[in-house]
C-alpha cells in the first residue's frame, strides 16, 4: 500500500493553495528582511580604502570604501541617505562575504519629510 499524500496549504497573493511540500522546503531558513543601514561585503577581498569615516553624512549612491577582490577595485556605495555610525573594518583588512563593513543611521524618512529633525535642517 502506498502512503497517503500529505498536502500543506500555502497562502499566495491570489489565494490559498494545497500542495505537497518537500522536506527541503520545510527545513529552509525563513526570509528575514535586511536592515538597509548595515553594509556588508558582497564578495571576499581586502579593504583598499575607506572614504567615509564615522560621522560622515552620506547620500544614497556615494562611494564609502573600495574593496579589492580578484585584482579589481569594487566600490562599496551607500544604500541609504544617512550618517556613518560605525566602521567595522580598517584599510588592509581581509573580509569575508557577508561580513559587516559599516553601519549607517538612515535619514531616508527625514529626507522624505523635507530634511528636518527637531525643527532644524539637516542639509
Amino acid at each position: 500500500m502506498s502512503q497517503p499524500k500529505q498536502f500543506s496549504q500555502i497562502a499566495l497573493e491570489n489565494g490559498v493553495f494545497e500542495t505537497k511540500v518537500t522536506r527541503k522546503f520545510t527545513l529552509r531558513k525563513p526570509y528575514q528582511r535586511q536592515n538597509p543601514g548595515i553594509v556588508k561585503a558582497v564578495i571576499p577581498g581586502t579593504v583598499a580604502e575607506i572614504i567615509a569615516k564615522k560621522g560622515t553624512l552620506v547620500t544614497k549612491g556615494d562611494t564609502m570604501m573600495t574593496l579589492e577582490a580578484m585584482k579589481m577595485l569594487n566600490r562599496i556605495m551607500a544604500p541609504v541617505h544617512g550618517t556613518v555610525k560605525v566602521v567595522h573594518v580598517s584599510a588592509g583588512d581581509k573580509v569575508a562575504k557577508g561580513q559587516v563593513l559599516m553601519e549607517i543611521e538612515s535619514t531616508d524618512l527625514l529626507v522624505a519629510e523635507g530634511g528636518r529633525r527637531n525643527g532644524r535642517s539637516l542639509f
